[in-house]
């Protein structure tokens, strides 16, 4: 297909940056919202530098322009939907009002007559240890409710919230290191985002988007070593040691949703079956190596 038009809702946040790219490498035109687009949106965005995030670069592409709308709130989103055929659907992290966000938007898109709709769901989203994944498998029934024929992906965590610290040299988490994880490349999931919003994928069906390896965090750093060519090491910190460093700024159900879910992972990790991530893009899903090649070159 490659020709309609598409509306990507939270397209400033990491993941809908990412899908924003790979919809317009796809030949999409995209529709972008922001809830303030004159402040800082990027023009275009591609694979990024070695901090993990996506670096804005400004084309001029026609085929991409920025709107103002709040999935929360629902202000402006029937004018960005309006006229599109696809639309992705995407809340916050962690985002308490996730269920009737998904509601309102849901709705909006009926109604401004959009063919296509994925919804942007978690791994295991009825896993009764996190509050935040029983959110997202409570709006999944919404969306089902509402449209039987959306199509939701079920991502697992991504390697690019890991990748800074491998970059810097020291990978520090609030839970054991030996959990296993099988993180997902977030460019593999947006390819796959860009696809259902092209139609490609079945109306009504649902992915798992699990990474090819099943990796802890202590084999995710020997990995960094052998491909960054420097000493990259892993340390675990207890919960309050996080509250207090990197969640200073997190408070809250946010935070008691983060703790929770490190409490989770210090349990069982977060693992999801690989197979259907590679059936869906037709090839080997990136591997951790490969993404340190990319991001150090």
């Amino acid at each position: 297909m490659g020709a309609g038009t598409v509306t990507v809702l939270g397209a400033t946040g990491k993941t809908g940056r990412a899908v924003v790219a790979a919809a317009l490498r796809r030949g999409l035109t995209v529709r972008a919202t922001s809830r303030d687009p004159g402040h800082g949106a990027p023009a275009v965005v591609t694979s990024g530098g070695p901090d993990g995030t996506r670096s804005p670069q400004a084309t001029g592409d026609p085929r991409l322009s920025w709107h103002r709308a709040d999935v929360v709130t629902g202000e402006g989103l029937a004018d960005a939907l309006t006229g599109a055929d696809a639309a992705y659907l995407i809340v916050p992290n962690v985002h308490p009002a996730e269920v009737e966000a998904v509601e309102l938007a849901t709705r909006a898109a009926t109604e401004a007559g959009v063919e296509r709709l994925v919804y942007h769901s978690v791994a295991d989203p009825d896993d009764a240890r996190m509050a935040h994944h029983l959110r997202k498998g409570a709006a999944e029934r919404a969306v089902r409710r509402l449209r039987p024929d959306a199509v939701v992906l079920r991502p697992c965590a991504y390697l690019q919230n890991l990748l800074p610290s491998a970059v810097a040299g020291h990978l520090e988490v609030p839970y054991r290191l030996s959990a296993p994880f099988s993180l997902v490349d977030l460019d593999d999931v947006a390819e796959v985002a860009a696809a259902a919003l092209d139609g490609r994928l079945e109306p009504g069906s649902t992915h798992d988007l699990g990474g090819p390896e099943v990796l802890s965090v202590l084999q995710l750093a020997e990995v960094a070593v052998t491909v960054l060519g420097r000493p990259v090491s892993a340390s675990a910190v207890t919960p309050e040691q996080w509250r207090s460093g990197p969640g200073a700024g997190v408070d809250g159900s946010a935070l008691e949703d983060l703790l929770a879910m490190f409490a989770a992972y210090d349990q069982s990790g977060f693992t999801v079956d690989p197979a259907p991530l590679a059936r869906l893009l037709g090839r080997p899903p990136t591997t951790w190596a490969q993404l340190l090649t990319k991001e150090s070159s």
